[in-house]
């Protein structure tokens, strides 16, 4: 009921303008893109986007800050994390630095070694489920 006009940031909304760090590959350096990235492997270096998604798979790892609106993290972050929409922890996500998010949903298992701070771009109205089951 709230949520129907929130969309979550999907890998196939960027269809043609995904890149992919393989798994067993590092990559060295800052990387600055439009669209999506997911990273299997190793990132030594920051990743920034000001339209796109950051994916970290549960194999992978980004040492360095990340910096994009719809962030998934089901690997490893050693710094900052600045999600201005979304960010999403998986069971296996583990961050060590500072959390910063527009919102955020987190599953049972995820680890944040360091600070939770929400952007606050403008007052957002309490955000309901959509049942009371959805509550429990």
């Amino acid at each position: 009921m709230w949520n129907k006009g929130k969309e979550k940031a999907d890998m196939q909304r960027f269809t043609g303008k995904t890149s992919l760090i393989a798994a067993g590959a590092v990559f060295r350096g800052d990387l600055e893109f439009q669209g999506a990235v997911q990273i299997d492997g190793k990132v030594l270096g920051d990743l920034l986007t000001e339209q796109g998604l950051v994916r970290v798979s549960a194999e992978g790892q980004v040492e360095g800050e990340v910096r994009a609106p719809h962030v998934v993290i089901d690997g490893e972050i050693i710094g900052d994390v600045y999600a201005s929409q979304h960010v999403e922890l998986g069971a296996k996500a583990r961050v060590r630095g500072n959390l910063y998010y527009g919102l955020m949903e987190m599953a049972m298992g995820a680890q944040v070694e360091g600070g939770l701070r929400p952007i606050k771009e403008q007052d957002r109205p309490l955000e309901l489920p959509e049942s009371v089951d959805d509550a429990q």
